[in-house]
């Protein structure tokens, strides 16, 4: 912010901006159908369709939006995080629909269900069927 402050920018012009647009995230698949299928069905979101693609609802009114893009390449980064009360619970849940989790070793080592903790929010990735990197995280500095 004080950046743009010493750009000439005052700060009340940049706070007022974004006091009127909706904020959204989006990531890109390679197949709306399969996408439909998981994101409703496996994860149990509100998801709705267009003729662009897809929106979500994890909380409320916030949307996040899939497309559709034929040289879709998977991120290599967390594209999506769910913030859970209860990591075990929800885990073991998703196990139940079909999802699996990421097992890593070394500086983010996850034990047996996939969950890694280190002190900080524990954590569990998996993917989505387009291959992009999801988790669902709980907070452990409560």
């Amino acid at each position: 912010m004080n950046a743009l402050i010493e750009s000439g920018i005052k700060e009340m012009e940049v706070s007022s901006m974004f006091n009127t647009n909706k904020a959204f995230s989006s990531f890109s698949v390679d197949d709306l159908s399969r996408a439909k299928d998981f994101y409703s069905r496996k994860l149990g979101l509100k998801v709705t369709e267009s003729a662009e693609g897809l929106e979500l609802y994890p909380s409320g009114d916030a949307g996040v939006f899939i497309y559709p893009k034929p040289n879709h390449k998977p991120a290599s980064f967390t594209v999506l995080n769910f913030l859970v009360d209860d990591i075990e619970k929800a885990v073991e849940e998703l196990n139940k629909t079909g999802v699996r989790f990421e097992k890593y070793d070394g500086e983010i080592k996850t034990d047996e269900k996939g969950i890694h903790r280190d002190g900080g929010p524990s954590i569990a990735w998996f993917k989505g069927p387009a291959g992009n990197i999801l988790s669902v995280l709980q907070n452990d500095q409560k």
